[in-house]
């Protein structure tokens, strides 16, 4: 009988991203391993479709945060999650690091259950109900971590550079990402994505809209603005502060973006979903990051850049969804259209390079 193998990663679009190169070695290594994945509703669609899972679980765990105790959790978790135990997992592989998701693992039924050591989880308690643990080498970007316990868990051999990142879409994806990039004139545009999950993850939108000004100045490339559905007003903000006219506002679906940004010249965005879903896609990024670290959570390409303020002492550890002084965003636009004209010099030494 095939080996049952259940990955436990909840959310959000970011972590999903970054714990994709870890399913396609744990596939490669186990090509007829039966592979779950227990994952969000609101963060499954990036998942939903992909040949490599068996089974997509999809929970809604939002019941289950704070102020609860521990045997209250169990049960508003076993009730949500019983059907995880008719697959009878050999082994749960614990991604994500939370007591809620050790729970899930440990719920599932599954014999053996890996998780980080506890020093590397972000809630330490939840190392009570794994079974295993991995030792991760620390300050390691956050894809190589995830494949660290895969590799420790299963004992397979997996990629620490050159990543795959597995992906379905469809027909209807490619044509959303077509129709958008046609109001773009099909070619030489750049995405640019204001939002961002905190509010001091944020760039001025302000910012946005100059830059978008700057880039068809000087580069004469067409910007696609993208957000979503709850994000019209922070589009608005940009649209408004752009002169040129050459500025589109869409709100694509996830795998519609994936589409999009496979097209785009360049992406500019914060520590976000879509920026990791750009990394993914192969896109020439660059990222401004402020409260989180770019070597952690940032694109594990080093031909992308990262705008930052390295010209302050208050960013070590910082990781702040709230701030009194918030500066760390405050990066000025000359420095982001150089790492844009940068970041697209590299894309032609490149095409160059490969064309010899």
């Amino acid at each position: 009988m095939p080996v049952r193998i259940l990955i436990v990663k909840l959310g959000s679009i970011g972590d999903i991203i970054h714990t994709l190169p870890s399913l396609a070695a744990i596939r490669t290594a186990f090509p007829n391993a039966n592979i779950s994945w227990v994952v969000e509703k609101r963060s499954a669609e990036i998942l939903r479709g992909n040949l490599l899972i068996d089974n997509l679980i999809e929970v809604d765990t939002h019941s289950l945060r704070g102020g609860m105790v521990i045997e209250e959790l169990l049960l508003s978790a076993s009730r949500q999650i019983k059907s995880l135990r008719q697959f009878q997992f050999d082994i749960a592989i614990d991604f994500q690091g939370l007591l809620k998701s050790a729970m899930i693992a440990k719920l599932s039924g599954a014999k053996r259950r890996w998780g980080f050591s506890r020093d590397a989880l972000r809630e330490p308690s939840s190392r009570l109900l794994h079974t295993d643990s991995v030792n991760t080498p620390q300050g390691i970007h956050v894809i190589r971590k995830n494949l660290a316990l895969a590799a420790g868990a299963l004992g397979i051999e997996v990629p620490y550079e050159h990543f795959e990142f597995p992906i379905a879409v469809s027909a209807e994806h490619i044509a959303e990402a077509d129709a958008i990039a046609a109001m773009a004139g099909d070619s030489n545009f750049v995405v640019l994505n204001p939002a961002g999950g905190w509010v001091t993850k944020l760039w001025h939108a302000e910012k946005f809209g100059e830059l978008a000004d700057r880039l068809w100045a000087e580069k004469r490339s067409v910007t696609i603005v993208v957000t979503g559905p709850k994000e019209t007003e922070l589009a608005g903000r940009v649209a408004a502060s752009s002169h040129s006219g050459r500025l589109i506002l869409t709100h694509p679906s996830l795998k519609g973006f994936y589409e999009l940004a496979r097209r785009a010249s360049v992406y500019v965005g914060g520590d976000t979903g879509p920026t990791h879903i750009a990394v993914a896609a192969g896109t020439p990024v660059v990222g401004l990051f402020g409260p989180t670290e770019w070597w952690r959570n940032g694109s594990p390409n080093a031909e992308d850049i990262c705008v930052e303020r390295t010209d302050i002492g208050c960013r070590v550890d910082c990781h702040r969804r709230t701030c009194s002084q918030w500066i760390c965003m405050d990066s000025d636009v000359n420095a982001v259209v150089a790492a844009v004209a940068e970041r697209l010099r590299r894309v032609k030494k490149r095409q160059t390079v490969s064309s010899k």
